[in-house]
This record gives structure tokens, C-alpha cells and sequence, in this order.
């Protein structure tokens, strides 16, 4: 792709015009942070609403983590669905069903707090993920294509950095809106809540999930108006003949880069769901979930400020090492969280936020590198691999079997394979001969 100056990229387009002016990506960027910033907001009121949740329906930390397991799911049977629907509608109308997805998901959660219903619950959730997921396979590699592709890994990095935005302003609001004016949100460790007091906390979360709907309807509009650029044939499908002699298996980058978005899935989600439930225990901080929401801003803001951060320094150093970089201190303050007490193995769970940041939009633009006319497929591929968030539920069995600082471990385990991805599975080597 084409460098032109002052963030201008010759960014082919569909039909006649295929290949002419320059275009200027950054206002398409801009917009397409907002959705980044709305996919965290949601995803992380998730994280406020499962020890919310565990309180009314009496769950234990496997069915708890279940709930979550239920939302990356989604992803594992959307990823490749939701790529097929962007080859047919085109990034942007994806983009706009998938904000509808979302909206209808949203208000799926008004029923299930009314009723209330763990079964309603899930679907609806469910459903919200799928939406997401058809944002994660449009709007990821738009952004890691659409500029010059040396500065990939920065510009996906910088934009997820308004994901993390949204991750970080979300236990506010889910901490004020629901865990704040409810029994079990107010609540220690413990504590026994009777049968109108769970119905009371259930309806709670009906008000924050209907004003998430009504910005996603928004957001909606606003894209539906706007003048988001076609990727155009530099990213589209091959033909069907040219395509037999196109193989993603070929690329190491990405075959070993969708087990590495899978096992950072279990790292990152593991530590999000469980540090309430964590930060809570009486040999760690000992504090309400509703006290504990506030120290779960800090983990999000710590992403926040790396991906800021880290996009800063991929411009200056080499991405990979960057990545394993962040990795090795992420493996130290685990083994931190696993193995202190009191407020110093909290904070340890607190900084690995910071480890974590880049992860997710380094991996997923070093998967992506090189593959051309397989970066739709390849994209596919590697937001199903974000359904390793699934397995939380193993972490969730660890902590109901070992202890929940024990389940930490699994964590551990995960930062050494991203270490090793780092600094030698990244490199965009295609293996074997070319097919004939």
C-alpha cells in the first residue's frame, strides 16, 4: 500500500476508481474509535454484573464464570459467520447490524432482570457478543489496513487504546448503576440475601443495559451517514480459482497467532472476572464489590495508558519486542498475584493490566501480516480465537477445586506462551513451497 504524506494512504476502492486519489484514513479512524470505545464499555459492564449476578441467582464461581464463557462462545461460532457477511454487505453495513445486534442484546437484559431468568440472562448476553463480534472482524482489520503497513501494529494499538478507554470508565458505571443500589453490591463477602432482596438487585440492571441501547441505536445513525472508504480488492477474497493456490496455513504468523489470541483471552479475562471476587477476600483487601469496582477502574486504566503507551513505542522499536517486553513484566506481577497476600498481591493483579495492553491489537496485526487477499478469512480466524475467553470457566473450576489465588497460575502459564510468540512466532514466515 501506497505511502503518501500528512497520514494519507492511496487506499483502493471498488469499480472504476480503483487506485486513484489519496485518502486521508484519520477522520475514518476517529469514527471507528468509537466503536472500540463502545465494545469495551459493554464488555467490561460484564465484569461488574458477574459478582452482581453470582449474589442474586446464588451461583458458584464455575457457574459464575459460566456466564462469561457463554459471552466468548459467540465469538467461537460468529468469527467465520460474521467474515462471510462482511464479504457479502460490505464493512460498512456489517459495522451498522452489528451495532443492531448489540442494541437488541441490550434489551434482551430488561425481560431477564424482570423475570428474573440465568437462562434469559445468557441469551441475551449471548446475543450482545455476537453483535460484537461482527464489529471485531470488521473494524480490526480495517484499522490494521486502511494506513501504511509498517506502522500496523501502532495504529491498531492506538485504537484499541479507545477500547480501553471504555473498559475504563465502565466499573464507574456499572459500579454506580448496579452493584451501588443493590443489596449484594453493598454488601461483604458472604452475606445472605433474602428471596425480595435478590428480585430487588436483579431489577437493577435494567436501567444501564436500556441506555446502552439507545447510544448503540445512535451510533448506528451516525455511521449509516458517514463516508467509511470500501478496503477494496487489496483485502476482499480471491477468486475461486486463484484462491486454490492461497493457503492460510502457509503463514506462521498466523497459524501460531490464533492460539496466541486464544490463550491471552483466558490471561485477560480470567484476571477481569475473578478480581472482584478476588480483591474481596479478607486475606487480600477484605472490601465491598462495590469498593472493589473502583480498584477494577484501575486495572482497565493501566490497559488504557499501555496501548497509549505502546503505540507510542512501536513507533520507535520493533513491535515484537515490545510485545514480549510487556509480556515478561505481566509474567512477573502474576507470579506476584499468585503467591502474595494482603494489598500488595491486589496491586499485582492491578498492574497486570499494564502487561496485558498491547496484547490483543499487536498479536492480532503480526497474525494478520502479509497475507493480502486472506486478511478477511485470517481476520475471521483470529476473532473466533477470542472465544479462549471461554475457558474462564476452567479458571472458574481451578478456583472452586485449588482456591481462587491458586487458579492465578493458569495465568502464568499463559504469559510464557505470549513471550514465545513474541520472539519467534511473529515473524511472517510462509512455510512450505508455493502450490503449483
Amino acid at each position: 500500500m501506497a505511502q503518501m504524506p500528512s497520514g494519507h494512504v492511496a487506499v483502493p476502492t471498488e469499480g472504476p476508481d480503483e487506485g486513484r486519489a489519496p485518502f486521508n484514513y484519520r477522520p475514518a479512524l476517529a469514527l471507528l474509535a468509537s466503536l472500540f470505545f463502545m465494545w469495551g464499555f459493554i464488555t467490561v459492564i460484564n465484569n461488574t454484573l458477574l459478582p452482581h449476578l453470582r449474589s442474586v441467582f446464588e451461583l458458584s464461581y464455575t457457574q459464575t464464570t459460566l456466564i462469561e464463557s457463554v459471552w466468548f462462545i459467540a465469538y467461537g461460532l460468529m468469527g467465520m459467520p460474521s467474515a462471510f457477511v462482511i464479504e457479502r454487505t460490505g464493512y460498512k453495513k456489517a459495522i451498522i447490524i452489528g451495532l443492531s445486534v448489540m442494541a437488541v442484546g441490550a434489551l434482551l437484559m430488561v425481560p431477564a432482570a424482570r423475570l428474573p431468568s440465568y437462562g434469559v440472562t445468557l441469551f441475551a448476553l449471548f446475543v450482545v457478543a455476537s453483535g460484537i463480534t461482527l464489529l471485531q472482524v470488521a473494524a480490526n482489520p480495517y484499522v490494521a489496513v486502511i494506513g501504511p503497513a509498517e506502522s500496523s501494529e501502532s495504529r491498531l494499538t492506538l485504537v484499541q487504546a479507545f477500547n480501553s478507554m471504555g473498559t475504563f470508565f465502565a466499573p464507574y458505571f456499572g459500579g454506580y448503576l448496579i452493584l451501588s443500589r443493590t443489596m449484594g453490591g453493598t454488601s461483604l463477602e458472604g452475606t445472605v440475601l433474602t428471596e425480595a432482596e435478590r428480585l430487588a438487585d436483579a431489577q437493577a440492571t435494567q436501567l444501564p443495559y436500556i441506555l446502552v441501547a439507545v447510544v448503540l441505536v445512535i451510533l448506528a445513525a451516525v455511521i449509516w451517514r458517514s463516508n467509511l472508504p470500501a478496503m477494496g480488492s487489496a483485502t476482499s477474497r480471491v477468486a475461486k480459482e486463484e484462491r486454490k493456490n492461497h493457503s492460510l496455513w502457509r503463514h506462521r504468523n498466523l497459524v501460531l497467532g490464533v492460539p496466541a489470541i486464544f490463550i491471552y483471552l483466558i490471561a485477560e479475562i480470567g484476571v477481569a472476572n475473578l478480581f472482584i471476587n478476588f480483591v474481596i477476600l479478607p486475606d487480600i483487601a477484605g472490601i465491598t464489590p462495590a469498593r472493589a469496582a473502583n480498584y477494577l477502574v484501575l486495572l482497565w486504566g493501566g490497559m488504557m495508558v499501555g496501548r497509549f503507551g505502546g503505540a507510542f513505542l512501536m513507533r520507535r522499536f520493533p513491535a515484537d519486542k515490545t510485545l514480549a517486553c510487556f509480556a515478561l513484566f505481566a509474567l512477573v506481577v502474576m507470579i506476584g498475584a499468585a503467591t502474595l497476600h494482603g494489598p500488595i498481591a491486589m496491586w499485582c493483579l492491578i498492574l497486570v493490566g499494564l502487561g496485558h495492553s498491547i496484547m490483543f491489537p499487536a498479536i492480532f496485526a503480526m497474525g494478520i501480516k502479509g497475507l493480502g487477499p486472506l486478511t478477511e478469512e485470517a481476520s475471521g480466524l483470529l476473532i473466533t480465537a477470542i472465544a479462549g475467553g471461554a475457558l474462564v470457566v476452567v479458571q472458574g473450576w481451578l478456583a472452586d477445586a485449588y482456591g481462587l489465588q491458586n487458579s492465578f497460575w493458569l495465568t502464568v502459564a499463559c504469559e510464557i506462551y505470549i513471550i514465545y510468540y513474541a520472539l519467534w512466532g511473529s515473524k511472517p514466515v510462509v512455510m512450505g513451497a508455493p502450490t503449483e
